[in-house]
């Protein structure tokens, strides 16, 4: 298998908001943009397909689903005993109150299950409401209340993780509960991460199947110690990682490792025997 046999599949009217990454991967991985499958696929879109049937992926379809609705990915770290704040999901918002209230020593929050940057994400009170948009069933996870907010993320990719990164709102701006880039928050490089963050790490991305492809999770550690993970990303369909992250070399190590990743299972890469560099 040769370049000719693999793109970067990306098809449709939702193919919008993935044509820079796409344009990036393209010429990460040496490949072409095709908005038909091929032999090999890097999937971040396809309206125009089923995307469970466009041929052999990079990153699982069923991984790429996994990854866009939180509640899958609850049910998938409870599946494999990933460590991870406690998370519920209900039928109504009744039932998510009625929770709420037997389990007072805790802060809850309601995450809204497929959307990214924490968009809709509020603290479960008294006086919360809902839309009959929203999607059903409830997600409802434990708040961890942190002295300074902060999140750290890993990546993986072909089996490898790298890349540990802190997310923190820049000193004198206002912090939100929800640690996102889409809040203002900001990426910092933050060293080497510690044995407990690369466990827990390593067996959510196991137990999302993104482990060997590409991936990555965000993580913050309790109050108690402990590290746990919040959720799972990847790209393709409805969002993909963000790359924004505020440090060039890490930007490049990205592309380089997905780039090495996806021909390990193809065959020799095309930039040839040397080092990897971008088309």
């Amino acid at each position: 298998m040769d370049a000719n046999d693999c793109c970067v599949l990306n098809n449709g009217p939702g193919s919008w908001a993935f044509e820079g990454l796409a344009r990036q991967l393209a010429g990460a991985l040496w490949i072409d943009v095709s908005p038909t499958p091929r032999r090999y696929n890097y999937l971040l879109h396809a309206d125009d397909f089923d995307p469970a049937s466009c041929g052999d992926l990079f990153i699982p379809y069923s991984s790429i689903r996994l990854a866009a609705d939180k509640r899958l990915i609850a049910r998938a770290f409870a599946d494999h005993a990933v460590p991870a704040p406690e998370t519920h999901v209900f039928d109504t918002l009744a039932g998510a109150q009625a929770h709420r209230r037997a389990r007072p020593d805790q802060e809850w929050c309601l995450k809204f299950p497929t959307g990214c940057g924490a968009a809709g994400h509020r603290m479960l009170t008294d006086d919360v409401r809902v839309s009959s948009s929203w999607p059903r069933p409830l997600l409802v996870q434990e708040f961890v209340r942190l002295e300074k907010p902060e999140v750290y993320r890993l990546y993986a990719a072909g089996g490898k993780l790298f890349g540990w990164v802190a997310r923190r709102f820049p000193e004198g701006t206002r912090p939100s509960p929800w640690v996102a880039h889409a809040r203002g928050a900001r990426y910092e490089v933050a060293g080497a991460p510690p044995p407990g963050a690369v466990d827990t790490a390593r067996r959510a991305l196991e137990a999302a199947g993104l482990f060997d492809s590409f991936g990555c999770v965000d993580l913050l550690q309790t109050p108690k110690g402990p590290w746990v993970a919040l959720e799972v990303g990847t790209d393709g369909l409805f969002n993909h990682v963000d790359r924004d992250v505020g440090d060039a070399d890490l930007a490049v190590e990205i592309q380089r490792r997905i780039a090495e990743a996806f021909w390990a299972r193809v065959g020799p890469p095309p930039w040839g025997a040397g080092e990897w560099r971008p088309r």
